[in-house]
This record gives C-alpha cells, structure tokens and sequence, in this order.
C-alpha cells in the first residue's frame, strides 16, 4: 500500500475528481516518474492469485451501484486476477478485459478471503486497499506481510492507514530506499 511520510493511504478530501484525495498523486509519482528504478516493487504488487479490495478504492460511490462504473482502470485493469470488493449493496461479478473479475462480496471481511484463497489457489491473496479494508484485515490478524512504499509527503489528514491498530506488532522483513519512495516490507507478529 502506499502512504504518506504521516501514514495516510489517501489524502483529504477523496471525491470522484480525487480518488486518493486532494494532492494524492504524489503518492504514486514513483510509479510513474521512475518506473525502471521501481520495477521489482512494481511487479511484485501484480503477482497475487487474487484480490481484495474496499468499494471506495473500485469506485468513489456510496449507496446502490452506478452500473456504468466499471472502476478507476479502465476496460482492461492492471489485477488480471479475480478481485473480490467488499460492499454492502450486491451487484453480479463485472468481467473485465485480461483476466481480471469483479465479484462484489457482502457478507464481510471472510468470506472474501475465504473466496479469494479459493480462487487464489497456491499464489498469494492481497489486499489492495484501501485504507480502511487493510485495517479491518490487520485488525483480525489475517494479515502475514505488509508492504508498504512510504512516499516523502505529509498530508496532515485524510485515510489514515494504521489508526486505531495500536496492539500491531510489526518485523521489518526489507528496506529499499529510492528517490521518490522507500519500501518496506513487515512480517506482522501474532
């Protein structure tokens, strides 16, 4: 996940015009200002079997579903895995151009993982985010490595990725410093 220097996942004021909020960009910069530096991080985060993911990070929209809206990515989204979305308003599974489906789960935090380790099979399941769906899975220690690409920028407030976690136990596994990023990888204690 990327956060900021203060630990938000997304800055202030997300909307649909600013889906990671108001100056949110900059925590992706590294991505798409120095892609060849970051290449190993940047393919590890498409390596998953399957994914998980909150409704705020598919779509800005609250309430029942906009059927149009397919997600931020476009026809062919960078997952090319099954996505699992956590919601409380049921839409049938979207099917996206490589490989990458949609299903939307209402019934809670597992059974998306237990739907996602299904579909995973021996590869890995990540929780893409947002911020609020990694706290929800660390929260009920069904999390085992955390990543995080710490971008140098302080927002002061918006989605803070760690908040309320304070029994969290953290063993930094790596550490990779670059120009617009830092990534670090934690095995998370029990």
């Amino acid at each position: 996940m990327m956060v900021s220097e203060d630990g938000f996942a997304a800055g202030p004021n997300q909307s649909l015009e600013h889906p990671l909020g108001e100056g949110g960009e900059r925590l992706a910069r590294w991505r798409f200002e120095r892609p060849d530096e970051n290449a190993a991080e940047i393919a590890a985060i498409a390596t998953a079997g399957a994914y998980i993911m909150g409704r705020n990070m598919f779509g800005a929209g609250r309430g029942d579903w906009d059927d149009e809206w397919t997600g931020w990515w476009g026809d062919d989204p960078p997952y090319h895995a099954p996505v699992f979305v956590l919601t409380h308003y049921p839409r049938a599974p979207l099917v996206m151009d490589g490989g990458t489906t949609f299903t939307f789960v209402t019934d809670g935090i597992e059974s998306a993982l237990q739907r996602a380790r299904a579909a995973a099979g021996q590869r890995e399941v990540s929780i893409a985010g947002g911020a609020l769906t990694a706290r929800q899975y660390l929260a009920a220690g069904l999390i085992d490595e955390l990543r995080l690409h710490i971008a140098p920028v302080v927002f002061g407030a918006g989605e803070p990725l760690l908040s309320g976690l304070n029994d969290l136990a953290l063993e930094q596994v790596s550490s990779v410093e670059r120009e617009l990023v830092t990534h670090v990888t934690y095995r998370v204690r029990r």
